[in-house]
């Protein structure tokens, strides 16, 4: 049986970063400053310790709504899914359905998700930066 991640908010990802010590990336990932497409043999498993989940526990509700995460992006300024700028908002898709790492070798946090399409898996990853964590609100479904 293994143990759930516990479940991560804005704060808890700012707070594992800035509690970190990133050194010069040993490992197989590369940068990954934007969401960056992985093959599963270049995931350095072994380095990798889960550390947390950022993807709603469905089981126990759901998002706010009590349904599927949001597929919505957040990109208040004008950024895009692949920018190395664009904002890390857990609500909000990737990060909603992303699990959260830490690299034993050179101690960089990286959020990883799989994205399913209709005849393929893509599995991407990118390296967490604090200065880009924002606790945005899911707009009010009622509006």
């Amino acid at each position: 049986m293994t143990t759930k991640p516990p479940s991560l908010d804005a704060q808890a990802l700012r707070d594992l970063v800035n509690t970190s010590s990133p050194q010069k990336c040993q490992c197989a990932l590369g940068p990954c400053a934007g969401w960056e497409s992985m093959t599963e043999d270049r995931w350095p498993g072994p380095y990798m310790t889960a550390v947390g989940s950022l993807r709603a526990d469905l089981a126990e509700g759901g998002n706010a709504a009590g349904s599927e995460p949001t597929f919505e992006e957040f990109h208040p300024q004008g950024t895009r899914y692949d920018s190395p700028l664009a904002p890390f908002a857990p609500q909000f898709f990737p990060c909603n359905r992303s699990d959260v790492f830490s690299c034993n070798r050179c101690q960089r946090v990286l959020l990883r998700y799989t994205e399913f399409g209709g005849y393929y898996v893509d599995h991407r990853v990118r390296a967490l930066n604090a200065d880009l964590v924002v606790d945005a609100p899911l707009p009010d479904a009622a509006a």
